[in-house]
């Protein structure tokens, strides 16, 4: 079997502490910024949502059955962890229940459940609708033999960025939806259900874009402009179908980097991708830490679609306790 290592190099240098991750749900918390506010009418309930422990598909699952519609008809930005103790949106596409109709969603409510807030809007939520993500992690039990050094880091971090990595959620437990990609892409598997599919893709195409990322780190070259850069900024390739923007130095960096997945690249092409740039450099918004006796907590709020593993791998070796496995 193909092994996938998602050992990716930091940009910072070896780490230097080490502390529990997810002790428990309580020590990841994540608000959901929609960025803006449902309009009040329309075909589609609205549910701002905080969960403990539970994850956003089952919770999806959840209010179709209690609404009595397709999960198709669910929608939802982000898939937040499960681990954790998050809030964000759904929406429900309800068009006969009419204007004022009540459907009593208190019924969703349990000790790991509950409806914030219910409203209306026009048109369902898609994924990576909404603007931003609120972060506040505290890691117990901190070590360190070097905790002004690693204050320094910290504030390093925060005032220049991290590497953009898609975190290892993305690629499944153990990375499984790598080798879902190896079958889909290379050696043909079918798969019936779409969203299955579209997320085995995903999966491929984030775990190319950090090979290139990587290769970038490992040049030291990763915040740099370099000749064919087609954005304003580093940027690196989300594959697919069309000619690649990137050229000259960007472009001989991205092809040697994925030589060994000519195969997938060339997959990604013919299942209907097109070719898309993401930034190289993650940069934390509204970021602060604290020291609470031997604990760290770190708050940050980060864009649809980054990390916060991604910088939480500059600064911290993560324990994770059994329990949150």
């Amino acid at each position: 079997m193909l092994e996938f290592s998602l050992d990716f190099p930091r940009a910072y240098g070896d780490l230097t502490a080490s502390g529990f991750f997810r002790s428990t749900p309580e020590d990841f918390q994540v608000d959901e910024d929609l960025g803006f506010e449902p309009s009040g009418s329309g075909e589609h309930i609205f549910l701002h949502v905080r969960k403990r422990g539970e994850n956003t598909a089952w919770v999806a699952g959840k209010i179709a059955d209690l609404a009595q519609v397709k999960i198709n008809d669910v929608g939802y930005s982000g898939r937040k962890d499960r681990h954790a103790v998050t809030t964000q949106w759904f929406s429900v596409y309800l068009p006969k229940l009419p204007e004022g109709g009540v459907l009593d969603w208190a019924q969703l409510n349990s000790d790991t459940i509950a409806v914030l807030q219910v409203s209306r809007h026009q048109q369902k939520l898609r994924r990576g609708q909404h603007r931003a993500n609120h972060f506040v992690i505290r890691l117990r039990e901190l070590q360190t033999n070097a905790r002004a050094a690693l204050d320094e880091k910290i504030e390093q971090v925060f005032a220049v960025g991290v590497p953009n990595y898609f975190g290892e959620q993305r690629f499944g437990r153990q990375g499984n939806n790598l080798h879902e990609a190896q079958m889909l892409l290379v050696e043909g598997r079918r798969y019936k259900d779409k969203q299955k599919r579209g997320l085995i893709l995903s999966a491929a195409r984030s775990y190319l874009f950090n090979q290139v990322l990587a290769a970038r780190i490992k040049q030291s070259n990763w915040q740099l402009m370099l000749a064919g850069e087609p954005l304003g900024n580093p940027s690196g390739p989300l594959w697919g179908r069309g000619r690649s923007v990137a050229s000259s130095d960007v472009l001989s960096i991205e092809q040697e980097a994925l030589v060994p997945f000519a195969d997938w690249a060339n997959g990604l092409e013919h299942a209907g991708l097109l070719q898309e740039r993401r930034p190289l450099c993650l940069m934390p918004e509204e970021a602060k830490f604290l020291w609470l006796d031997g604990d760290l907590q770190l708050s940050f709020s980060l864009g649809a679609g980054e990390f916060a593993t991604a910088v939480l791998a500059e600064l911290v070796e993560l324990k994770v306790p059994e329990s949150s496995l």
